[in-house]
């Protein structure tokens, strides 16, 4: 597990929901290649209203635009490992914004791998016999 704590960095990259590479979510390829590089962590969030270098308006309030909402994905590690993956994201990224901002991770916690069986719940969820 990757551990994170101190000054590190946050990237952000600004898309539309119907944003595409080979025809797969491109925020969804974004978090895949991020894991592959292995980052910290990676989220994708949907917006409900904004606009981007076009100055098109997407809402969820307005049917005929509510089907490319915005969409932030945020990456968060060392600044050595996000600098590294910027190339990546410079292939991916056709139209949108990436932005870098310096960040402190307070706290970085992950789920243990549970001890045991491979599917072993730990106790939570308990499996029948």
């Amino acid at each position: 597990m990757t551990r994170l704590t101190g000054k590190a960095l946050r990237v952000t990259v600004f898309i539309g929901e119907n944003d595409t590479w080979h025809r797969k979510p491109l925020y969804s390829q974004i978090v895949h290649r991020a894991r592959a590089a292995g980052l910290a962590g990676a989220s994708v969030f949907r917006g409900i209203e904004g606009f981007g270098a076009s100055s098109l308006i997407h809402t969820t309030r307005l049917l005929s635009l509510s089907e490319d909402l915005p969409v932030a994905v945020v990456i968060v590690d060392t600044e050595e490992r996000v600098r590294a993956f910027l190339p990546e994201l410079d292939e991916l990224v056709g139209e949108g914004m990436v932005i870098l901002d310096g960040c402190e991770v307070i706290r970085y916690v992950g789920r243990e791998e549970p001890a045991g069986e491979p599917g072993d719940t730990g106790g939570k969820g308990k499996k029948s016999l």
